[in-house]
């Protein structure tokens, strides 16, 4: 009897072997670098899977799009165009958020904990500090995490789907619990993360199960082709499908799964927030898509009035939350769960329209999402001692950022063009996003949809303009002279992010048709 060796396409499994490999090279980066040049081997690390990663996915562009894309391993690895489409998209994010996380204030410091393991207030995180120890373990955790993504995205199968979950949900976990100052606020959002993360692992788990008791089969083409072939258990088929999408609702943040999401992103590290908040949702919507469109297009009609409810409350009470905040951060988390409603739309358009104009979306929204966490982590609360001032942690109240345009008109400005892309205003990329998925959904029949999206963004511009009148028509407020809000200078990476999604948000705004034709050439799912 002789062995047959399966054949593998390898260049497929490229970017993510490169992201997770490197990945793991920054662990054992850890164990046996010195510590002085720890964070610039990371760093290198870090820039080495970016570009690996883009260069791998660059080469597989035209054929993949000519050819409609391959599939390995018997259907568990899907690399079709909006595949390839999200996974560019992730790392580039990824590339943009970890400079983010590298960079340094004046005072040489970042905004991860020095060290992880210390009891908050304790002598040891006090010596910790002192001694200038730094957290660098955070670059490979954000590689483990983009391995994750480029996996979810291009699952096959339901078991590959979860594992991708995890690999993708454990860093983040970590992540979120690392921020530098207001420790135990940072440790209780990384708890709630993780304990909300694992109920909904459990429902993706049990919604998995049945759908193979339906099927007799893991894989989402499969369980498709199941669903106009068996009688008798469509109940299974249902509820597998309802509580598969319990546990993609909470990754998006989607309403009523979204009760983690002000908490953490007010908890973690601000550059961890950024990060979190545009490619973890980036992900999550990819792997919906592909469920949706691959698995559930015979339940449409059984399915369409909870995920239509399921929209338009996303959308509704995300803006309505939002509206009466007055933490920034928290603002923006709240801003993050309307914009989950704005996506659903265009997912739920149920046609080839609705797929690219989802993608075009999720494009512009992690840049305008990576720039304005980036703004945020440059407005620092002061205290002035007798030995001196004292630079502390971002200053995310509204009230502080009074003044900011002439303290800081740039970086006013920057933040101006990010909130008036997420209000949806013409010559910013949100609103061709928003054009877009809103036009799919009416030619898809989805018009109440449209009609409650176009009333929330007006709504929604609000809380986006509010801010925007604090820091330029607001004067500063009255202060005693021991606290106060200042910018703060860095080593400059925070800068090239923010000029770079400056670029991309007028760019993608004044001319959105380059970026739409080509996702519209790519926009189909392999069965």
């Amino acid at each position: 009897m002789s062995f047959t060796a399966p054949s593998v396409e390898w260049l497929p499994l490229t970017p993510l072997a490169i992201v997770l490999g490197l990945g793991v090279l920054g662990v054992l980066v850890e164990a046996f670098v010195p510590a002085k040049v720890r964070r610039s081997v990371q760093l290198v690390l870090v820039a080495l899977g970016v570009v690996g990663a883009l260069v791998a996915l660059g080469l597989q562009w035209g054929e993949t799009v000519a050819s409609g894309g391959v599939t390995l391993f018997g259907g568990s690895f899907v690399l079709d165009g909006p595949a390839l489409v999200l996974q560019i998209t992730l790392v580039v994010l990824t590339a943009l958020a970890v400079a983010v996380f590298a960079d340094r204030t004046s005072q040489g410091q970042d905004a991860f904990a020095p060290t992880a393991s210390a009891v908050p207030g304790s002598e040891y995180e006090e010596l910790a500090r002192r001694q200038g120890l730094e957290q660098t373990e955070v670059y490979p955790l954000a590689l483990f995490g983009l391995g994750g993504m480029l996996l979810f995205v291009s699952a096959g199968d339901l078991l590959t789907l979860f594992v991708a979950l995890e690999v993708l949900s454990l860093p983040l976990y970590i992540l979120t619990g690392l921020a530098r100052r207001r420790r135990l606020l940072s440790q209780e959002a990384s708890l709630k993360y993780m304990l909300l993360g694992a109920y909904a692992s459990a429902f993706f788990l049990f919604g998995a199960a049945l759908l193979y008791g339906f099927a007799g089969s893991v894989h989402l083409s499969d369980i498709a082709a199941a669903t106009g072939s068996v009688v008798g258990l469509e109940s299974l088929l249902l509820v597998g499908a309802l509580l598969l999408l319990v546990g993609l609702f909470f990754k998006v943040g989607a309403v009523p799964f979204h009760s983690w999401t002000p908490d953490v992103y007010v908890g973690a590290p601000t550059p961890v927030t950024g990060f979190m908040a545009a490619t973890t949702k980036i992900a999550a919507f990819g792997a919906m898509a592909r469920v949706v469109y691959v698995l559930l297009p015979a339940l449409e009609w059984d399915l369409r009035p909870a995920l239509w409810t399921v929209a338009i409350l996303t959308m509704v009470v995300g803006t309505v939350l939002a509206i009466v905040q007055t933490d920034v951060k928290r603002m923006l988390a709240y801003s993050s769960i309307a914009h989950a409603g704005f996506v659903l739309v265009g997912v739920l358009a149920f046609n080839a329209q609705g797929i690219s104009a989802t993608l075009f979306y999720l494009v512009v929204y992690g840049i305008a999402t990576v720039g304005a966490f980036a703004v945020v982590t440059l407005v620092r609360q002061t205290r002035t001692t007798a030995e001196g001032t004292v630079v502390l942690g971002e200053a995310t109240h509204l009230s502080q950022w009074a003044g900011l345009g002439k303290r800081a008109p740039w970086l006013a400005a920057a933040l101006s063009l990010f909130l008036l892309s997420f209000a949806g205003i013409p010559l910013t990329s949100g609103f061709a996003g928003k054009f877009a998925v809103f036009t799919a959904a009416v030619d898809g029949g989805a018009v109440w949809l449209v009609v409650v999206g176009v009333l929330v963004s007006a709504a929604s511009a609000f809380f986006y303009v509010r801010l925007i009148v604090l820091m330029y028509f607001t004067p500063e407020p009255e202060s005693d002279g021991t606290e106060g809000v200042t910018v703060v200078r860095s080593q400059g990476f925070t800068s090239v992010v923010l000029v770079v999604t400056a670029a991309l948000t007028v760019l993608l705004g004044i001319l959105p048709g380059g970026l739409l034709e080509v996702i519209s050439e790519a926009a189909k799912f392999l069965p």
